[in-house]
């Protein structure tokens, strides 16, 4: 399986995630921010929030573009989407942990870091068993 990994196509795949994941991070962070400094919506209520809509979008991307052709259903596909998300959430907070409790990594660098993992993470679950495209 994971030579299927290592093809053209799936390099595609991964240059348009990595495209749209960048993008709807920052969309992400813009909600977010309109929610606790313009709404004056509680923190970790609008970093939910801000994080359900950033996926939403991800999801259509995901769907017309990163992964076009898929033949799972809408509903299924979004909530399949929703778990790997939440999945790459815990490998984020769990990496991050890691990095700031046991080495001397700053934590924006951290961030980035795990960033990374957790993207290539999801970026695979979704590839593999969401949209099965490789």
């Amino acid at each position: 399986m994971i030579s299927r990994f290592f093809t053209r196509r799936a390099g595609g795949m991964l240059v348009r995630n990595t495209v749209v994941s960048t993008g709807v991070f920052i969309v992400g962070l813009g909600v977010l921010w309109l929610l606790v400094e313009m709404a004056g919506v509680d923190p970790v209520l609008a970093t939910a929030i801000s994080f359900l809509i950033a996926n939403s979008i991800h999801y259509v991307f995901g769907r017309t573009w990163i992964f076009a052709g898929s033949d799972r259903k809408v509903s299924t596909g979004y909530l399949l989407f929703i778990i790997n998300a939440l999945v790459g959430l815990a490998v984020t907070v769990g990496l991050f942990w890691i990095l700031t409790e046991y080495t001397a990594i700053n934590y924006l660098v951290a961030r980035v870091i795990v960033s990374v993992f957790a993207g290539l993470a999801v970026f695979a679950l979704n590839a593999a068993f969401n949209f099965k495209k490789v």
